[in-house]
């Protein structure tokens, strides 16, 4: 013991020092020993009194504004405080010789310590990590690095979004990903969808658009989300990536995570905007002096009744308002966070009785616990809107409104001259529609989805995912005992009509998991996953409909009181589906000194929608990457920053729209009477069984390189693919017998597309005041319809695309064995007769009138020929990024290049033979015509353009109040110009997706140049 003491007493030392030193050391030797001489001072040899110190401060950003959230460590200890909105904090520190360790995503950690200082002041800087080594890439079940990333994937971050107001999650992304094309064929209908395609058209009678996954919940919904609770959105494009998901992927997965809760002090953040919209581009069509200009000078043999009516303004609401209120919460400590919003929008439409109005809630909660070794997280969302759907073409309303309003006569009115409405049998009175019916959809979409994480031990983590969504619809409709519909009807003159209809869809998964993660001899990096999957699907539908109620009084709400019910000649429905998923699945992630990767994907998948001897398939794919850039060779080039070349293999497939087209279903014939002398209803199969049915399989090869530049400014990837879809999904002829039905469900054909994708973004100028940084995207692509037939069904060609309207012309698009999808077809126009009449080429080269046109689809006889594609042949997009102080400024352009569009208008309503109102280039452009209705390429048109997409202005405040953080105004122009030489309606809207594009069908909703403002403030 004196020798311990001797030890611990040094020159100066007072003795009750070392008193108290031995009196310690005789207590706990052990504690002494461990802690004690950390704690001498190393010159005087005393220890320090021990007193808590209170230490306060705040952290800055490189700009000087507060960062919220940032965690602030006591090193060494457990002790950990945030930030609050405006960036302070206090924190207890047990020593003046403690330190802190000050931490935030995206900048470099930073030490400070405490001495005598009782205020501690940081600014952080922003890390000078490389973008791949920050950016989290969402893959299904999981994340990498993009770093890591070996397949196809496309990451777009909330910041990259488009600030137009979104209609749907797809509108923010719109020419941002490079081979995925999404037309808004409703233009700007609030209460219409998103045609969506990635790389080509893959199936004729599967799903054609890619998988939603939303947090995880596959095929979860879109309604359930808002533009400003979207975190981001990652496209998985190539087979290799999506190979995870089997049969739900063949079209590509789209995965969209949302905001969640982070550590720190409660964060509120408040956005809004309001949209006002104009009429542009309207077709021109005469106006009514016009028209009678025509009448009187014979060119038009029709008839002025003396009204002057502009129709299709009529039913336009100039008036129109949306709106959108977003507000958000969030915070928690590191052990438990929390997100929570509510979102108000109204969107009016530029229609009248045509909007949208929804509320939606979302709420997300994680909380760690055991050690932080389990995490659970919970989501709820849920979505209530009601849409009026009968001033607008949508799904519930397929009605000619539009082409109707255009085409009418204008010398006639709305109304009687004794200002009652004015109905007529050969047209409908629109504008009375408006006042005279009902027409909406109430709905709800809810979601509830949960995870668990168990860290087993270091590495090794199970995990399970559950989720529960609901999606309920009622649709409702009335007429008026006064309405044309009614005062028309034969069998119920004057008797009111009412509809109701109703789906319920419910969608369940469950998904267990488990992941191992390691690194070994500090150059081996493994991820593994594995998992099993289950879904089941169940949709229930009922249908109403019933005439000649007596009073207008309860309208749809109380269905039984009409006559039509009483008489069996009242309408009603009910069906019920459902399907079943299982899959198990793995994937493997290996790196070599984060040079060399791997990734290699298994799932095997059973549905109940395949035959009874195909119910289960296997979806392998492998991929890999090399960086280049973490080369030794490469340290010397300082022009490249990052370098990666990947390739990748996978297999994916794809399912039948319709549950049960492999069994043998049953539907009702003809009631016959029985011996007891009464009618019965007799059933009997109505679709042929095929128990061989099975999935479409895609095998698709991806060739990507990825690269930043010059001090990272300029960054892209290049992406070259081939895909291929074999047994195509389809009902085939069939012979009778052996089969009971013409039909059957089969799995032949084969379709194709290659392309080549490219993505650059590219910092031009960056300084204190200034800076102009650029994104842009290209694509082209080549899709074939290599076969569709085999040895049992032979189809040498199909028919796609219907022209519709005057003259009864068939289909716009043919498509023969081994030709390119979406190739016009048709007679080629060579001229007029001296009397108008048309003119065509046949095989030889000669113009002969149509009679003399074969018409035949053999291609060794017919006179038909290709005309142009209808797909666009190149994609690109180009967006300018401004800033200048504390101004921002954004110019988005979209374009499609190298295409034809049917003008289908012009072949309606640019001949003199239509009865009601024409285009004024009737007697212009088409005034050569004296003869019927006609499809060629007389009527094909270059639909190349460039649209101006939006043009966004912002102002940003910087805050040093203790009312906000930071506040954002900004305005906004969306689809302010489109520049192109095509006669019709907006070509940006006309469908290039699917087997039949290209097609300007007539009753487009109305085009709109909108306008927005929008503020966004965080408190």
């Amino acid at each position: 013991m004196k020798q311990k003491f001797t030890r611990l007493m040094k020159p100066g030392l007072p003795l009750y020092s070392g008193i108290a030193l031995l009196s310690l050391g005789l207590c706990a030797p052990e504690i002494r020993a461990a802690n004690l001489p950390a704690e001498l001072n190393p010159t005087t040899g005393i220890m320090p009194y021990r007193q808590e110190l209170t230490i306060q401060g705040t952290v800055k950003d490189e700009t000087g504004l507060g960062l919220p959230g940032v965690s602030i460590k006591v090193k060494g200890t457990q002790t950990v405080v945030s930030t609050d909105a405006n960036g302070k904090y206090s924190i207890k520190v047990p020593t003046s010789a403690a330190i802190l360790v000050f931490n935030f995503i995206g900048y470099e950690a930073q030490e400070a310590p405490v001495g005598t200082k009782t205020t501690i002041d940081v600014q952080l800087k922003p890390s000078s990590t490389t973008l791949e080594n920050v950016e989290i890439v969402s893959v299904g079940y999981g994340t990498l690095s993009s770093k890591e990333v070996t397949s196809a994937v496309t990451h777009v971050s909330a910041e990259k979004f488009n600030q137009s107001g979104s209609r749907n999650p797809l509108d923010l992304i719109q020419g941002k990903v490079a081979g995925l094309q999404l037309t808004r064929t409703g233009g700007s209908n609030p209460n219409s969808g998103v045609a969506t395609q990635l790389r080509g058209a893959v199936s004729v009678q599967g799903a054609a658009a890619p998988l939603y996954v939303i947090d995880g919940i596959p095929g979860g919904n879109p309604d359930l989300l808002q533009q400003d609770d979207i975190e981001s959105i990652d496209v998985l494009k190539d087979g290799s990536g999506a190979a995870i998901y089997g049969t739900s992927a063949n079209a590509g997965v789209i995965l969209i995570t949302t905001k969640k809760g982070k550590p720190g002090p409660p964060v509120f953040n408040y956005s809004s905007y309001f949209r006002k919209e104009y009429i542009r581009d309207r077709q021109k069509f005469l106006t009514a002096d016009e028209y009678r200009e025509k009448i009187a000078s014979g060119e038009l043999k029709q008839q002025d009744f003396g009204s002057s009516t502009d129709f299709y303004d009529d039913m336009i609401n100039h008036s129109n308002l949306s709106m959108n209120h977003n507000l958000s919460l969030s915070g928690g400590t590191e052990k438990s966070s929390y997100r929570a919003s509510v979102n108000y929008r109204n969107l009016e439409g530029i229609a009248k009785e045509n909007g949208r109005e929804e509320y939606t809630l979302r709420l997300n909660v994680n909380q760690k616990g055991l050690n932080d070794r389990l995490n659970v997280q919970l989501n709820l969302a849920t979505n209530i809107n009601k849409a009026n759907m009968l001033g607008g073409n949508d799904e519930l309303n397929t009605t000619p409104i539009w082409e109707s309003e255009m085409a009418k006569n204008p010398t006639l009115s709305n109304y009687n001259p004794d200002g009652t409405y004015r109905f007529d049998l050969t047209s409908t009175n629109y504008f009375a529609r408006l006042k005279q019916e009902t027409q909406y959809r109430k709905q709800q979409t809810s979601s509830a989805d949960g995870k668990i994480d168990m860290e087993i031990i270091d590495g090794l983590k199970a995990s399970v995912f559950g989720s529960v969504t609901r999606n309920n619809f009622n649709d409702g409709g009335y007429r008026l005992k006064a309405g044309e519909d009614s005062m028309e009807n034969s069998d119920f003159p004057g008797g009111g009509f009412a509809m109701r209809g109703m789906e319920l869809e419910q969608k369940y998964a469950l998904e267990p998991t488990i992941q191992y993660q390691k690194t070994f001899a500090e150059r081996h990096s493994v991820t593994a996953i594995g998992g099993y999957s289950y879904r089941y699907n169940i949709r229930e539908t009922s249908l109403m409909e019933n005439r000649g109620f007596i009073n207008d009084n309860f309208h749809e709400d109380r269905m039984q009181e009409g006559a039509a019910l009483g008489l069996g000649l009242a309408k009603m429905e009910s069906g019920k589906q459902d399907d079943t998923l299982t899959a198990f699945f793995g994937r493997i992630n290996y790196a070599l000194d984060n040079k060399y990767l791997l990734q290699v994907i298994m799932r095997r998948e059973g549905s109940s929608k395949f035959g009874v001897n195909n119910r289960w398939g296997n979806f392998p794919a492998v991929s890999v990457g090399w960086n280049v850039s973490e080369e030794n060779f490469m340290k010397d080039i300082k022009f490249i920053n990052y370098l990666k070349l990947r390739g990748g293999y996978g297999v994916t497939g794809n399912t039948p729209n319709d549950n049960n087209v492999s069994r043998v279903t049953m539907g009702p014939g003809n009631k016959y009477l029985f011996p007891d002398g009464n009618w019965y209803q007799t059933y009997g199969p109505d679709a042929n069984p095929n128990p061989n049915l099975k999935w479409e399989t895609k095998r698709e090869l991806n060739i990507g390189l990825d690269f930043k530049l010059a001090d990272n400014r300029l960054s892209g990837s290049i992406d070259v693919f081939k895909r291929t879809t074999k047994d195509l999904l389809d009902r085939y002829t069939s012979p009778q017998p052996p089969y009971v039905q013409d039909k059957i469900f089969a799995n032949v054909g084969t379709i194709s597309s290659k392309g080549i994708e490219l993505a650059i973004s590219y910092a031009a100028i960056k300084n204190d005041n200034f800076s102009w940084s650029m994104d842009a995207t290209a694509s082209t692509i080549k899709n074939v319809l290599d076969s569709y037939s085999n040895d049992q069904f032979k189809v040498p060609y199909q028919p796609f695309g219907d022209i519709e309207g005057a003259g009864d012309l068939g289909k716009a698009i043919t498509t023969y064995e081994g030709g390119e999808v979406g190739i016009f077809y048709g007679k080629r126009f060579a001229g007029f007769t001296p009397e108008g009449k048309w003119l065509f080429y046949n095989r030889n080269g000669e113009a002969v009138t149509n009679d003399k046109i074969n018409v035949s689809y053999d291609e060794g006889l017919t006179d038909l020929a290709p005309l142009g594609r209808a797909t666009p042949k190149y994609y690109m997009s180009w967006t300018n990024n401004f800033r200048y102080k504390d101004f921002d400024l954004r110019i988005f352009l979209r374009g499609k290049f190298d295409y034809k569009i049917l003008n289908t208008t012009a072949l309606t309503y640019g001949n003199k033979t239509w009865s009601g109102n024409v285009l004024k280039e009737t007697f212009g452009k088409y005034a050569d015509i004296n003869d019927t209705y006609m499809y060629s390429d007389y009527y094909l048109e270059s639909g190349s353009h460039v649209k101006i997409d939006e043009v966004t202005l912002g102002y940003n405040i910087k805050s040093k109040s203790n009312w906000f953080r930071n506040a954002r105004v900004y305005i906004t122009g969306q689809n302010l110009a489109t520049i192109t030489g095509y006669s019709g309606n907006d070509p940006d809207f006309v469908q290039d997706t699917g087997l039949g594009p290209g097609i300007d069908l007539r009753n487009r909703y109305p085009n709109s140049r909108s306008f927005l403002v929008g503020l966004n403030v965080g408190f």
